[in-house]
């Protein structure tokens, strides 16, 4: 399991006067499901962006934490998983031939890919297809493939950019319920998405984030007593205001 303590992390993009994130400090603790969530233009992605270390901050510092030992980030990156909202696979390649690539791109011996590609598509319900085409697949089958191929070298901890985004409920039934169970193995899971409802079902916390400042940080059940409100999409409202956002 990998947590991560972020200290004083600030960034504004050159040529631009807007503050995109100011001076955030947090924890994501090790084994929890944290979701990151925010309207249009909070600052998820550049924050995301900067975890991964995609992105660099202009002040303040990420630190990566495994049983209370600081890790280099080099390790930290060879634990990562990370499930984009873009598709991150090749329409041209069987899910078997997606798998085979990308785990060899992890390092992973040749049987361990093997063993662990037909665990993980039987998973996902694509064990069936395994031999056709993604360009063939439905949406949600390319999303549940997208998944397959983050999660292939189990990763100690995952990020997940509006991972069911344009699906089938069915699909993003079986996403949901995957995911739970990679944490409950111990892999940190950390989400964001629009889709409140969903992260409600999904998170133990969220970190609410608004024009680049911290307006919540707390369990789900925490803040609904707080708030004297009864869903995480009250709250959001309640928090971020009903105004349109570009």
């Amino acid at each position: 399991m990998i947590g991560i303590v972020a200290k004083n992390i600030f960034k504004k993009y050159k040529g631009k006067e807007e503050i995109v994130l100011n001076e955030l400090t947090f924890e994501l603790p090790q084994g929890e499901k944290i979701g990151i969530l925010g309207p249009n233009g909070a600052g998820k992605t550049t924050l995301i962006s900067i975890i991964c270390g995609i992105l660099e901050p202009n002040t303040g510092k990420i630190s990566y934490l495994e049983n209370q030992q600081t890790l280099s980030y080099d390790t930290f990156k060879s634990r990562l998983g990370f499930v984009p909202q873009e598709l991150a696979l090749y329409q041209e390649l069987t899910p078997i031939q997606n798998l085979n690539y990308f785990g060899t791109m992890y390092g992973m011996p040749k049987k361990e890919i093997q063993e662990k590609s037909i665990e993980i598509l039987d998973a996902l319900g694509l064990l069936k297809v395994k031999d056709k085409k993604a360009s063939t697949f439905s949406g949600g089958m390319k999303r549940r493939l997208n998944l397959a191929i983050s999660i292939l070298h189990n990763p100690k901890i995952l990020f997940l950019d509006e991972p069911t985004v344009g699906i089938d409920v069915q699909s993003k039934n079986a996403i949901i319920s995957l995911l739970q169970k990679i944490n409950e193995k111990g892999t940190t899971i950390i989400y964001t998405s629009h889709h409140l409802k969903e992260a409600e079902t999904l998170c133990d916390k969220v970190l609410l984030i608004d024009k680049g400042d911290i307006i919540a940080y707390d369990s789900i059940e925490n803040l609904k007593v707080i708030n004297k409100l009864d869903s995480l999409e009250e709250i959001f409202l309640a928090l971020t205001g009903i105004e349109y956002r570009d």
